[in-house]
């Protein structure tokens, strides 16, 4: 039998982690049970929210114990089945984790069509990060035809899916990125109406340019001193939408973003934060919609791929500093 390499969580960071945080090991590949799937990774998301699972803080999921293997979704082969929902060679999206060989019960599966489009992309622009977009932009964020949207952290993962959907809504999209480069993706790949680089420039000042009568629309995956200055550039009835806090993430102490809330007051806005499970039963016909707007062109992606399991961790650490440009993803095999 093959052996299983596995990347575990071997201390709890205090700040940012480091690789020392990870520990790569070796394990004999798992047998699965009645109702259970084994199957071999071939690509695995990375995504903010693991580093949430790093800290016992409380939160809406429990965090990987010491020594267990760091959360993840792959797009992975299945080696043995005892269900009957799948069968050896079937390709598999599910939550396998950071190794080479899972087993994960057949009921927390979904089938991966390779002749729809490339594997890879069940794990953002036709997955999870595809879908936190689409209920936090038209659940939470509400946009009218001709309103502003403007998305933070926008050239990722969730940002960039976020401002092209704002814009088949007939919006005007803003996105606020971290380098030149990654504004340029946003307006030459995702086709934003303008771009905001918040390490060259003053955001406050940028937004009060860009959004002469204010933000209708702001959906946040950052937090921290970005989020502040859009919440002083607000219209009324703002509708914000919060994503994640990665500016937080790992902050001692955490970035304030609001120094009170009295502009809640004042633009009369509404705030909520969301978690894409809650919509779990619409998740059926807003794919149909993104894979529909994927074959038509209407969406378009970046992947930013690592080759190589053992580099998860680097890899990760890179993410949390904002280094990835576009989907950040590990091949783990062929």
């Amino acid at each position: 039998m093959p052996v299983n390499r596995q990347v575990t969580l071997a201390a709890r960071p205090a700040g940012e982690p480091a690789e020392s945080d990870f520990a790569l090991v070796e394990s004999p590949v798992p047998e699965p049970r009645e109702g259970e799937v084994l199957a071999r990774t071939l690509w695995l998301s990375l995504d903010p929210y693991q580093r949430g699972r790093m800290s016992e803080a409380r939160s809406y999921a429990r965090p990987v114990e010491l020594g267990g293997v760091m959360t993840a979704q792959t797009v992975s082969e299945v080696v043995e089945s005892r269900s009957s929902r799948y069968a050896a060679g079937d390709l598999v999206l599910g939550p396998y984790g950071w190794q080479e060989y899972g087993v994960a019960a057949a009921d927390q599966l979904r089938l991966v069509d390779p002749h729809v489009a490339p594997i890879s992309t069940a794990l953002h622009v036709l997955g999870m990060t595809a879908l936190t977009a689409y209920f936090g932009l038209f659940s939470i964020g509400r946009p009218l035809p001709g309103d502003t949207v403007v998305i933070s952290a926008a050239a990722g993962a969730v940002g960039q899916i976020a401002g092209q959907l704002a814009r088949l809504a007939g919006c005007r999209t803003v996105g606020i990125a971290g380098s030149p480069e990654k504004v340029d993706d946003l307006l030459t790949l995702y086709r934003y109406d303008s771009g905001i680089d918040y390490k060259q420039e003053d955001v406050r000042a940028a937004l009060e340019r860009e959004c002469p009568d204010g933000v209708d629309v702001y959906f946040d995956n950052v937090g921290g001193a970005v989020s502040a200055a859009v919440h002083r550039n607000l219209a009324k009835h703002a509708r914000i939408a919060i994503c994640g806090q990665i500016a937080d993430y790992n902050g001692l102490p955490p970035e304030s973003v609001a120094r009170g809330l009295g502009f809640m007051i004042v633009r009369r806005a509404q705030m909520e934060g969301f978690l894409v499970g809650d919509f779990a039963h619409l998740y059926g016909p807003a794919l149909q919609r993104l894979h529909r707007w994927l074959a038509d062109g209407s969406l378009r992606y970046r992947e930013d791929v690592v080759e190589g399991l053992e580099l998860a961790p680097r890899a990760f650490i890179g993410l949390l500093r904002g280094e990835n440009r576009g989907k950040l993803l590990v091949k783990v095999a062929e």
